[in-house]
């Protein structure tokens, strides 16, 4: 009997998720997406900031006060966090959760910019260096009261790697899970054909303008095709740079591919962050990473690694 492809939509983690399989039948199939499922969502309860109970939720609800104890997997993702951090300059970092919202609560009809000094002010609380990581304890402390963390930056790529771990261990050897927009391929179409992505034209992201070839690589698209203000002619994304608290402006969207969505989702932010060269010069000094940036004039820019045919 030939192999079939076997799909689910539902709402995870606040996104849309999408699991595809290629299996021998329709049980296999859906046994297989019923534990990638159940994956996300043990994940889910873990960091999720919106459940009080989550060990995120614990650590923050501490911030100041005392180390919590944590599972092993939290501290490591913590780690692998305050990595990407280091590298990014502090571009990346998952203590931006302390962010007062009334002041860059963004909204499309904005027509100012908060000032200086209280946008400054909002993100003062903002700082991975104090996160205070135990691992021989299994502990995380934030050094400050006020201080929150959150993994909306990295969270949605781990839930879909470890999806995909759960996955191939049950024998699934071809697939795709899509954590809103996060994507993690392995194997190949159930036609032999490689798994490919459209890459969306920033001027009407409905139509794709170059397709790329993403079997076993995972790519993250971070863009402000959907939300962005123009203010006195300049057009800022709803992106926001954790050490000034102003949103920032010059790119419209960011693909980051790489063999990790944990990975890719955590870059392709700051790289938006950084601004262009700064963000080229960081993912061509990584080794497996490639990225595809579209500036505000439509210009399009690619890491060393990688050739976009337009």
């Amino acid at each position: 009997m030939a192999d079939a492809t076997y799909n689910r939509v539902l709402k995870l983690m606040g996104n849309r998720f999408e699991f595809t399989v290629i299996a021998g039948h329709e049980t296999a199939g859906e046994k297989a997406i019923d534990a990638a499922i159940a994956e996300v969502s043990r994940i889910e309860e873990l960091l999720s900031t919106f459940k009080q109970t989550s060990q995120t939720s614990l650590i923050n609800q501490c911030a100041g006060i005392k180390p919590v104890k944590v599972d092993p997997e939290v501290i490591e993702l913590i780690q692998r966090a305050v990595k990407i951090s280091d590298i990014t300059q502090g571009a990346f970092d998952i203590s931006y959760g302390s962010i007062d919202k009334s002041l860059w609560n963004f909204d499309v009809n904005m027509t100012s910019l908060p000032d200086f000094e209280t946008a400054r002010q909002s993100v003062s609380l903002i700082n991975y260096q104090h996160v205070i990581i135990d691992p021989e304890n299994s502990t995380v402390m934030l050094k400050q009261k006020g201080m929150r963390i959150g993994f909306g930056g990295i969270g949605k790529g781990y839930a879909a790697d470890r999806a995909k771990q759960v996955l191939q261990r049950i024998g699934i050897e071809h697939g795709i899970v899509n954590a809103a927009g996060d994507l993690i391929t392995w194997g190949s179409q159930s036609t032999g054909k490689p798994w490919t992505i459209g890459i969306a034209d920033p001027d009407q992201s409905s139509r794709p303008f170059s397709a790329l070839n993403i079997s076993n690589m995972a790519i993250a698209t971070s863009g402000d095709y959907e939300k962005y203000a123009t203010i006195n002619g300049r057009r800022y994304s709803h992106t926001i740079d954790p050490k000034t608290g102003l949103p920032v402006s010059g790119i419209k969207s960011v693909s980051i591919i790489c063999p990790s969505a944990e990975l890719a989702d955590a870059l392709a932010t700051p790289v938006i962050v950084m601004g262009v060269q700064i963000g080229l010069d960081l993912i061509n000094q990584l080794k497996h990473v490639a990225c595809i940036i579209i500036d505000d004039q439509d210009q399009l820019y690619t890491s060393k690694n990688i050739n976009v045919k337009q």
